[in-house]
Parts: structure tokens; sequence; C-alpha cells
């Protein structure tokens, strides 16, 4: 009778198997299939886009965020809306029927249970405060910066555009090479250390909406007086709630991280469990009779939160690759391992799973190789900190250089436009990166391009070039075209022309609105010789955007050389009139006129810039 006390008291407080005489939950099988057709139809959207080449737009509520930023109203906006509203009526069953992590983190735990390992719930105290701390500040804190901190003038309430199509399904999400580490990660990882729900719990943004949510439903989980408090329901619950101890003191299930899977109203043996309405978990008492039972002492549960904060600001966009959701499972998963290893110096008995890591004070092999694996990865979060720290502070100092592209590219040696600012960032910025780039893991290829910029504006002009080489084999798109862009620019003031057209036909392949590319490749062709052809590419450009200084006064001066007066004085009629009168942009014009031999318009420039400020008289041309 002793026993069966004991293994009743075990299954409340969630810490073993399920006990012989538990039926199985028809739900889950009902479940099992809801969530293998929504990853079916992903598959099918993704290949209805492959095939036709325009689709709508993810159904992702991390697409929310574009609607509230951009205006960009999309089919992830309107689902996550609709998804909000069904839980303030039925409560959070979005969570548990139509969400494909949660189907990777079902299928990781029954990949366990084959293996003979069942997740055992995690249950924390503050940590469960993550989910809608990540979703305050994924959708929220951008909202607010713009109201009270943002410098930048932009509307509150952005202008709505229909953005239900889409031509670019893969867009916003991750790499193949991200999301495979992402999904082991939020999948087997979390389900492994936390629990069958571990990510849901702590650490998915979208759940902690939907919590909050579930609070005002009046659809919850409710119970007859046919309880006997057997504790199935919690043996079965893989959501981390005490199920019997709610029912007993609520009448109902309170805990928002109920996800009404239905499974412990299927396994009822009495039948005292079903899904129905009426007052809310707002309404309910505010405290339980019987005091929560959790995995961690109060201090833990403060040293588990530095823990989390630390390990996730380390691994959050190290290496511009670790998304926000994964750098949320990273954190949970490293706060998990230093409480555990923290047990292995401080408690005489340490269990997980079915391993004994520790007996009477003494380490057993199982721990020696937990601990051993447990130091590895969070020397690893550590050394991500490190780098991203080195990321983060170059970063800052290159936003703070104060020099314009326009004035640094104007000619081969940019050091005399420097401000003393200028050189110290140049320097600071300059170690930084370096260090992460040295002793980091992979290559960043956001970091990269700011590296080579700080390269060349302290005189090291081929190893600028060599370094945007590397990152425009990492980048995509628009960051691909302006690595080429900068690349080739920074071959033409070399003198090194061929190579320089190569790259600003590569970026025009990238990104062919790129005007800038036009206008530096129309002066490789020049020093070329190939006269025609530059003229053909700067003509291009002004008929693209007639208002360029920079393209109608290279034309303007090809004109005139070839004895075509009036037309450049058309050209030079049209560069006067949409060049601003800033003394630093007339000598820039001036410098790039003088390199293409175009004296007459570059001395204009010069005199110009010296009447708009005299100081300009004492500086190289």
């Amino acid at each position: 009778m002793k026993s069966g006390c004991d293994d009743r008291q075990a299954i409340r407080q969630g810490v073993v198997p399920l006990p012989v005489g538990i039926r199985k939950s028809k739900a889950s099988r009902w479940r099992a299939a809801a969530l293998v057709l929504l990853n079916l139809l992903m598959v099918a959207h993704f290949i209805q886009w492959w095939v036709v080449g325009r689709t709508v737009s993810p159904i992702e509520p991390s697409e929310t965020m574009h609607t509230l930023q951009r205006g960009a109203i999309n089919a992830g906006f309107i689902f996550f809306s609709l998804a909000i509203l069904a839980t303030l009526i039925f409560g959070r069953f979005v969570c548990g029927w139509g969400c494909h992590i949660l189907a990777l983190q079902d299928f990781c735990a029954w990949l366990l249970k084959k293996m003979g390992l069942t997740p055992k719930p995690f249950r924390s105290r503050l940590l469960v405060y993550v989910p809608l701390i990540g979703a305050l500040y994924m959708f929220v804190w951008p909202t607010a910066y713009k109201l009270f901190a943002s410098s930048e003038p932009s509307p509150l309430i952005p202008a709505f555009t229909n953005h239900l199509v889409t031509t670019n399904f893969w867009e916003t999400f991750p790499s193949f090479a991200v999301a495979v580490p992402f999904l082991l990660i939020c999948g087997f990882v979390t389900v492994y250390f936390l629990g069958q729900k571990g990510f849901c719990t702590y650490a998915c943004p979208y759940g902690g909406f939907f919590g909050l949510a579930d609070k005002w439903a009046p659809g919850k989980i409710r119970v007859t007086d046919a309880c006997n408090q057997c504790g199935h329901c919690t043996a079965t619950c893989t959501s981390n709630v005490l199920v019997h101890q709610e029912v007993r003191d609520f009448k109902m299930v309170v805990d928002p991280g109920c996800m009404k899977c239905m499974d412990c109203i299927s396994v009822c043996p009495n039948d005292a469990l079903y899904f129905g309405f009426g007052k809310p978990t707002v309404a309910a008492p505010k405290s339980s009779k019987t005091p929560r039972k959790y995995s961690l002492t109060w201090p833990e549960e403060f040293f588990g939160s530095a823990v989390f904060l630390i390990s996730f600001l380390s691994v959050r966009g190290v290496y511009a690759l670790v998304p926000f959701l994964m750098a949320l499972g990273c954190a949970a998963v490293a706060t998990f391992l230093a409480l555990k290893t923290w047990r292995l110096f401080t408690a005489s008995d340490v269990f997980f799973h079915r391993f004994i890591l520790k007996k009477a004070g003494k380490l057993s092999k199982g721990g020696w190789g937990f601990l051993t694996c447990s130091v590895l990865a969070l020397g690893l979060v550590a050394h991500s900190g490190w780098v991203r720290y080195h990321e983060s502070a170059g970063e800052r100092a290159f936003q703070r250089l104060q020099i314009p592209d326009e004035l640094a590219l104007a000619q081969a040696n940019p050091d005399p436009w420097m401000s003393s600012t200028d050189r110290e960032m140049v320097v600071d910025g300059k170690n930084h990166l370096r260090a992460a780039s040295n002793f980091g893991l992979f290559a960043n290829r956001e970091a990269l391009p700011k590296l080579a910029w700080f390269e060349y504006l302290s005189g090291n002009a081929k190893q600028a070039i060599e370094l945007l080489g590397q990152a425009s084999a990492l980048q995509k798109d628009q960051a691909k075209a302006l690595s080429y862009y900068y690349r080739g620019t920074i071959l033409n003031r070399l003198g090194r022309y061929e190579e320089a057209q190569k790259e600003f036909d590569r970026a025009l392949a990238e990104r062919d609105d790129l005007i800038l590319a036009r206008e530096e490749k129309g002066e490789s062709l020049w020093q070329l010789g190939r006269k025609e052809e530059a003229i053909a590419v700067w003509t291009d450009a002004v008929q693209r955007n007639a208002r360029l200084p920079l393209t109608n006064n290279q034309l303007a001066g090809a004109k005139r050389s070839a004895g075509q007066l009036e037309e450049a004085a058309a050209y030079e009629k049209q560069a006067d009139q949409s060049t601003p009168d800033d003394p630093l942009f007339h000598w820039m014009l001036g410098l790039r006129l003088k390199t293409l031999g175009m004296t007459d318009l570059a001395e204009k420039h010069f005199k110009r810039a010296i009447q708009l400020n005299p100081q300009f008289q004492g500086q190289p041309r």
C-alpha cells in the first residue's frame, strides 16, 4: 500500500514514467495526424512556390513583425491575429494542434521513448516568463522604441500595404545551414533536457502571447465530481501541467501552459475531465491549496535567470547566423546545463533521466561524462559571447564613422578627409572585428565588409579587396551586390580597371538598379580607352535617374572632349541643378572628374568648394 502511495506522489510531481494501468490516449493519435497534415501542407506550400514562382506569403507568426514595423499585411499577420482571437475563446488550441515546432518536439520525444528515455518536465518559477518577455520584445518593443527613443522621424502606425502574395518565399527564413541546427536545438535538445514541451514552455515568444490570451479564454479543461485524484492526467500531460492538482483546486486547468492536447481527457479512467466553457482563469482563485513543486530552489532560480540572459546575449546574432528563436533555445539548454553542473558540485545525489550522475557525494562515470559535455557546451557559449562582444564593439565603431563614403572613395588615399574621431574608430573597430574574425569559428558575412572598410580607411586597400571577396562569397542579393560594388570601386582607385569592370558586372547582375555601379563601370571603361562604351553606360544611368550630379558631369566632360559642346552644356546644366551646395560634395566631384582627365569641370568644382569654405584652399587635389 505504501508503495502505491509513493508512486502516486511521484506521478503528481511529474518525476516518473507512466505507470502500468494508464490507458493510451486516443486524442494523441488525432493530434499526431493533424500535425503530420500541417507539415505536409507546409511542404506543399513550398513546392507550389518553387514550381509556380509565386505563392501566398509564409503563414508564420514571425511575419507579423513586418506588418507592425513596415505595414506589410501578410498571411502570417492574418494567421497570428486569428489564432490569438481563437485562443481568447477556446484557449491554447493552436499550439497543441497547429504548430510545426511542437510537432517536431513530439516526434523527438517519441524517438527518445523508443530509446528508453522519457523526457522529464523541468519546472521553473522565473523562466516561464521568458516567452512573454520575448513576445513583448519582438512585437511591442519596436513600436515603443519608435515612439520614445528613435531619432529618425517615422509614423507610429505605418502605411499598410498588401503583401499577401510573394515571389520570394524564403526571404525571411534562415538558410539551410542555420535551419538544421535550429531544428536540432529547438527540437531534440530542448526535449531531451527540458521535457517534451521544453521549447514551448521556456523559449517560444508566440506562446507568450497565446499563454496570456489563454488566461481570458472561457474554454478550459474542466472536471466533474467523478474525479478521484488518480493522477493519470498529470502523468500523461506533456505540457508540464499538474492537471490533477489544478482541477482539484480550481475545477479547471488554469495553467496557461495547457495546450489543450486532450490527452488528459482521453486517459481519465472515470471520464471525469472534459472541455467546456465557463469562467476564465482570471476569475479563478489566485493560489492553489497545495504549494506547487518546482525543480529549482530560489537561489537556483536567480542563478539560472542570470545564466539564461548571459547565454542569450552571447549567442544571439553571433556570426550573423543565430536567429532570435534559436538563441532562446540555446539559452534555455545552457541554463539547464549550468544548473545541473552546479548541483554536481553542491548536492550529494544527482540524477538525470535514468542515469546516476552522483551518488553519496561521488561522481559516477556518467557524471564525469555529463560534466565534460556540459563544460564544453558552456565553453562554446562563453566563446560565442566573446566573439559577439567584439562583433558588437566593431559595429558600434563602424556606426560612429563620420567620413562620407563618396569622399572616402574619391581618391586612393582617404586619410586627408578623416577626422580624429574617424581615425580612432578605425583603429578600435579594426581591432575588434579582426579579433572576432581571427578567433571565431565561422566567418561573419555582415562583419567582413565592415572590416574591409576599416582596412581601406587605414590605407590597406589590397586587404580590403581580399576581405570584400570573402564577403561576397558568403552573401546574397543586395548585400552581395554592394560588396562587388565596393570591391570594384577600390580597384578603380588602384588603377586596376579590367578587374574593376568585372566586379561591376557582377554587382549589376545581382542588382540591376544599382546606379553607383553604372557610374563606376563607366569610369573603368573610360580609363581603358573604351569611351563610347563608357558614354553608353553613363547615358543608361541618367535615363534611369536624371538627377545624378556625378554622372551628368561625367557625360558633360565626355561630350566636351568629343566636341559635342551643346550636349555637354545640357548635361552640365542638369548636373548643376542636382548638385548640393556643399563644399565636401563639390570637392569629391572635383577629385573624381580630375581622375578622368576632365580638368576644366574638376577645377570648377574645386573653386566652388573653396568659395563655400576657404579652408579647402590647402587641400590636396
